[in-house]
């Protein structure tokens, strides 16, 4: 069972053998493997293959690979090889270079590592060796400030106790020094080299020849903070956990040495375990550009067939008049197989349609947006030379499309920067300390003495018990030293109950001077509340109703409790306690077994009392700009969702202080159930209330692609008119998340303003996240700053990450990150917002100018007997994508504003466009396709016609196909030019774009005349035969009559005053009807963007004569002060391993105190009596203080004047049709 256990735990990666040792027991006997890591994808050989058949799996270049290889065939290629191959190696160079470079700086980086120095004893000696060659089982010395090479067991240090101090940054983005401890049987050996020596059989156990000892652990995984093992020496058995071990990637500090013995090397180490390849986020619009892409492949064989039996019916007709004069095998005098033959021929021909450098260029502007993004220096944080973060190029445009936000509280929207605030003991409150001259000071105030402690409430609480006489000064694995009121005090640490997220609490069993045994717990009151003994009945009511007091403050919570324990039955409880703690199986399952049965016995079967000793209140305020970036936010239509792990009370504080609950909303619904038949009712009752009565709702109505999408989901069919907010409590939150409940939680949800979901464990929130993104069809977006936080960050569309106080994990797990919640604000509604506007006028110009280049061909099919005959010259073909059509478009990809970045904040609404994907969808990009059309149709018959007819100033024919081609590629590069400046509005005009317009018009003529110059004619007269001049009806013959020839056709052709009156008129024919389609839809029908653009081009003055007559109206915008006495949560926030961490003896050292500060605004509130949060509910009848009108140039709290019709509105309704 332990074999199938082990072998289904985690993939194997490495070599290993399993022995049974015992019933229940296996050992892990490892083969030696060495230190060597290789994290490259190639080498000199394999580069090429591989790198070739990575990018040969993307569809577009393995469509051009075949065409490739058709252009081969005479019999059907009607074009040069040239024509394809230099755009595809093109586009295979560019990728193969950014591969080959990324996998350069990988092997040097490889090499690096592998070749740092490391002492290894061998011999009962210390040698150097390379890291590479570095085995398991070897005992290794490491010096302060080195890398440690290895995940190694700690065997001894310079410090007592076995101790030494290790920085965890590579491996978690934490900087504070964490304390790891040896066993206290391994300290003693020292740096005494012949006993680590003897000690070094262990190097051969794994080996199985030797019972010297042995090591028995887990396989290798990438579990960082978590490690099971146990250590068989001298006929004894010692626990092995994660605080004994040294990973690979962590830096040794403040230790002068240590010895370790490698458990794992290489790419079993947990570091490499790590390095796996993260899921691949991609966005809506690539998988809406892979069917697009597709739907054009189909698209292009319909035109094949189309034209393959043209060209079938007109040899049938006409061209098996000629056969005898051609002199054709008799195959291809098969009006059918010639048929064939044409239908390739012309999959060939239009193979422009299906754009092979499409993907290449979104890159391109992908990368841009990112740096634009690292660049801004409004979302940098100069307090902490923090800068905003694109840690990835491909959800740029995403941004731009977010519906949902999922946020974190803690550290998120609060500082995380605790300050202890009041306490409650025996039933009577002591708080509000007050100087000599009746200022209030805090009590927390930093003195000369600092802690380094794990979480800022534990921070808080110590340094506040330092200032009131009861001073922290040392700790041993076994002793902890007080100082009390002056006096040293030693309390012998015997046990502690370990922390996790199921228990909720933390326990701790000394024995004091007097000998006593003691127990004192720490935790959620909920869960303390009712293991208290039944004497501690009035107390508790009395403290409840301070927790309801200190709630009502916004302050986090925590109570405490202890005991009296007795001899006997503690010892019997430490013999289980050691044996569970070297068990290798389910090891952490069972020493939670074994807490519980010791708190849970103690309370209910001995005689001895829990007595409760009170509860303590920290403050944590609020980062700055919170509340007016959640206003901002919500007025863009964005739900924000905050999942936090604080209780409903504090949440509830909390989101009355963000402006994300108000007490003009028409009901708060807390669903706090037990069972799965409450909550179901609970949401039931909740979903009438909103969708019963009043029925206030409206239709959005405003995209037709996306109201058909959720044609089916009342909840984007219908938006509420009142506003309605949702509680949910963790223990309801997972019945809720049950397959039968999940659904109707979700509509209820959606139909309110705002959801709260509060006492959630890291796995609800990431179940949260999923549930939307699989029924809504909608952008997620989570955010948080802790390592609960990652799983959320890693399950939804776009993960944020904010470098807060708890470390960088969640920075690592994210997409983007910053230092401040602000900051959200400007990466959505600017950066996000542009992102998206850029990448849709891109898309829909590009496949515009691919169909409008292509289909020209496609009528020219229908004038040449279907003969596959190329209207372009093969040059053009080649150079018109990558060369004279690629630098404007990119140009307007990478600048492009519609609104500036004032405006675009000021006016939430603008961000609806993305939400609603209105700005590049199927409908838009069948716009497109047929402004194409219409474009090759009139590029195509207008010069058609003209030419038919028209004759040069000395009387002669304008009739060859050569003019007939530099005219319509003449027009066309000058069609798709002025296409983009007017026709897609480019509305912010750069030097760069400028540049490239023009620049790439200069490029077209110069290689236009070089190509059909006398010179290169003579140079190279097989490669640009570009000379002809022949009847202009002689096209319509299968093979067209050379009558007589000139030098310069493009001189020739341009010369012409009639030439430039029809690229004149073509230009006009092509471009006028979209702009006159334009202005008498900005004109008639105005969107949201058009507005604003009037407004801020200063084209509606009367509006602002308007404004100055009659004041903005305020709306929702106002802050609200709040009293209440909503319970707020406890101020616990410890992580699993806490206790490990104190009774390893990892004692304090003295820092010096930072002088930076965080700047945050925490809301005034007044002080209010204590009522419970059910009365709050149903009616409030507080009194509000409404705060002081805000700053009126400030973004996201500005009210404005409508663009129309000459009322006022506030921002909110600005755009409300």
């Amino acid at each position: 069972m332990a074999q199938r256990w082990l072998w289904m735990l985690v993939p194997w990666r490495g070599s290993w053998n399993l022995r049974s040792k015992a019933p229940g027991q296996v050992l892990l006997l490892f083969f030696p493997q060495d230190n060597h890591i290789k994290t490259a994808k190639y080498t000199l050989y394999t580069f090429l293959p591989i790198n070739l058949f990575e990018q040969f799996q993307r569809f577009a270049n393995a469509y051009f690979l075949v065409l490739l290889i058709l252009q081969l065939i005479p019999e059907i290629s009607s074009l040069s090889w040239f024509t394809t191959i230099v755009p595809l190696v093109l586009v295979l160079s560019i990728t193969a270079v950014k591969d080959a470079t990324d996998d350069y700086f990988r092997h040097k980086s490889d090499q690096q590592v592998n070749s740092r120095q490391s002492q290894v004893l061998t011999k009962r000696k210390l040698q150097n060796e390379k890291w590479m060659n570095v085995r398991v089982g070897e005992i290794i010395k490491l010096e302060n400030n080195q890398f440690v090479a290895a995940d190694l067991l700690l065997l001894s240090s310079s410090e007592p106790y076995g101790l030494c101090y290790i920085e965890t940054a590579e491996l978690d983005g934490e900087t504070n020094l964490k304390v790891r401890q040896a066993l206290t049987v391994t300290s003693e050996l020292g740096a005494d080299v012949a006993k680590l020596s003897e000690f070094n059989a262990l190097e051969i156990v794994t080996l199985g020849e030797s019972e010297e000892g042995e090591v028995i652990c887990e396989p290798p995984n990438n579990k960082l903070d978590k490690f099971t093992g146990t250590l068989y020496w001298k006929d004894n058995k010692y626990p092995l956990d994660n605080e004994k071990m040294l990973l690979r990637g962590c830096i040794l500090r403040n230790t002068e040495w240590c010895f370790g013995m490698v458990i794992f090397a290489g790419l079993q180490t947990k570091l490499m375990q790590n390095c796996g390849r993260t899921k691949f986020k991609r966005t809506s619009i690539d998988k809406l550009m892979n069917t697009l892409v597709l739907w054009i492949f189909g698209f292009l064989i319909c035109m094949g067939i189309i034209l393959a039996i043209g060209n079938t019916i007109w040899e049938q007709k006409v061209g098996g008049n000629f056969w005898e004069h051609l002199r054709w095998d008799h195959l291809l005098s098969s009006a059918v197989f010639s048929g064939f033959l044409t239908f390739w021929s012309y999959v060939i021909i239009l193979n422009t349609v299906v754009p092979i450098s499409l993907y290449v260029s979104v890159e391109v502007l992908r990368l841009g947006h990112s740096y634009f993004i690292n660049w801004d220096r409004k979302m940098y944080y100069s307090r902490k030379d923090t800068p905003a973060e694109a840690r990835t190029t491909t959800l740029n445009e995403e941004l731009g499309q977010v519906e949902f936000i999922f946020s974190d509280k803690t550290g998120t929207l609060t500082q995380n920067i605790m300050i202890f605030s009041k306490c409650s003991i025996n039933g009577k409150i002591y708080g509000d300390v007050y100087d000599e001259f009746g200022h209030k000071v805090e009590i927390t105030e930093v003195g000369e003495l600092v802690y380094q402690a794990q979480s800022p409430d534990e921070g808080a609480l110590v340094t506040a018990a330092r200032n009131f006489g009861y001073v922290f000064r040392a700790r041993t694995p076994e002793t902890i030293t007080l100082y009390e009121m002056g006096q040293p005090v030693t309390y012998q640490l015997l046990a502690i109950l370990d922390f996790n997220n199921v228990r909720k609490r933390m326990s701790v069993i000394v024995r004091n001077p007097k000998g006593q045994l003691k127990l004192y717990s720490k935790g959620a009151d909920t869960i303390l509340f009712d293991r208290l003994d039944p004497s501690n009945e009035e107390l508790m009511y009395t403290t409840s109703e301070h927790l309801n007091e200190f709630a009502g403050e916004g302050l986090r919570t925590l109570a405490l409790a202890y005991k009296d324990l007795d001899e006997d039955m503690f010892d019997e409880w430490m013999k289980k306690l050691l044996f569970v703690s070297t068990v290798l199986e389910n090891r952490e399952e069972r020493l939670g077994a074994l807490y519980e049965e010791i708190e849970q016995g103690l309370m209910l079967v001995c005689l001895v009392c829990a007595c409760l000793l009170g509860a303590t209140a920290i403050e944590d305020k609020l980062q700055e700009g919170v509340p007016d970036t959640i206003s901002c936010l919500s007025l863009a239509s964005i739900k924000i969702w905050v999942l936090t792990g604080d209780k409903l009370e504090t949440a509830m504080n909390i989101g009355y202080s963000c402006n994300m609950l108000r007490d003009d909303m028409n009901e708060v619904f807390v669903i706090s159930g037990y069972s799965t038949l409450e909550v179901q009712r609970e949401l039931k009752n909740a979903k009438e209330r909103i969708t019963g009565p009043s029925r206030e709702k409206i239709s959005i109505g405003q995209d037709v692609g996306k109201s058909d999408m959720y044609a089916s989901d009342s909840v984007f069919e219908e938006t509420i008119i009142a506003e309605y907010a949702l509680v949910i409590n963790g223990h309801s939150l997972a019945h809720a998340l049950e397959a039968d409940l999940e659904l109707i939680l979700l509509d209820v949800a959606c139909l309110c303003k705002t959801v709260i979901c509060c006492r959630v464990t890291p796995l609800q929130k990431a179940q949260v996240v999923e549930l939307v993104k699989r029924h809504k069809r909608a952008v997620t977006l989570a955010i948080g700053d802790g390592a609960n936080d990652v799983s959320m960050i890693k399950t939804a569309h776009i993960g944020v990450g904010i470098s807060g106080q708890e470390g960088m994990q969640a920075v690592l797990a994210s997409d983007y990150s910053f230092a401040q919640f602000r900051y959200l604000q400007r990466l959505l509604l600017v950066h996000g917002r542009w992102s998206y506007h850029r990448m849709c006028n891109f898309l829909c110009y590009f496949f515009y100018k691919n169909f409008a280049f292509t289909l020209v061909h496609f009528w020219f099919g229908f004038v040449c007997g279907f003969s596959a005959q190329t209207v372009y010259d093969q040059w053009f073909i080649t150079l018109f994508n990558i060369v004279y059509t690629s630098l404007p478009v990119l140009a307007m990809g990478l600048f492009d504003q519609d609104v500036n970045e004032q405006y675009s904040i000021r006016y939430p609404n603008l961000y609806k466009p993305g939400q609603l994907n209105l700005l590049f969808n199927k409908r838009k990009f069948f716009t497109c396709t047929l402004q194409g059309v219409y474009t090759s149709f009139a590029l195509f018959f207008l010069p058609f016609g003209a030419f038919s007819c028209a004759v040069r100033e000395d009387g002669a024919h304008i009739s060859d196909q050569q003019s007939f081609a530099v005219t319509i590629a003449t027009s066309l590069v000058i069609v798709v030019s002025v296409q983009v400046t007017i026709g897609l509005d480019t509305n912010f005009w750069t030097a760069v774009n400028h540049f490239f317009i023009w620049g790439s018009l200069a490029i077209y003529f110069a290689i236009l005349f070089a190509m059909n110059s006398d010179g290169i004619f003579k140079i190279f007269p097989s490669q640009f035969p570009f000379v002809a001049f022949c009847d202009w009806r002689s096209l319509k013959a299968y093979v067209p009559c050379w009558a007589c020839f000139t030098l310069g056709t493009a001189r020739n052709t341009l010369n012409e005053k009639t030439v430039w009156l029809v690229i004149l008129l073509t230009t006009v024919v092509c471009t006028m009807p979209v702009v006159a389609i334009r202005f008498i839809r900005t004109d008639l029908q105005p969107t949201q963007t058009d507005k604003a653009m009037l407004r801020c081009r200063g084209q509606v003055r009367f509006l602002q004569q308007a404004s100055r007559r009659q004041g903005p109206q305020e709306q929702n915008l106002r802050r609200v002060r709040r009293t209440s006495s909503r319970r707020s949560a406890y101020a616990f926030a410890h992580q699993q391993g806490y206790g490990e961490l104190i009774t390893s003896g990892k004692n304090m050292k003295v820092h010096v105190p930072s002088t930076s500060t965080f700047p945050g605004s925490s809301p005034g509130r007044t002080r209010a009596g204590s009522s419970s949060t059910e009365n709050k509910l149903g009616e409030r009848k507080d009194t509000h203080n409404v705060a002081a009108a805000e700053d009126t140039t400030k973004p996201g709290v500005t009210e404005h004047t409508g663009l129309g019709g000459g009322s006022v509105y506030s921002r909110d309704t600005l755009y409300t049709n």
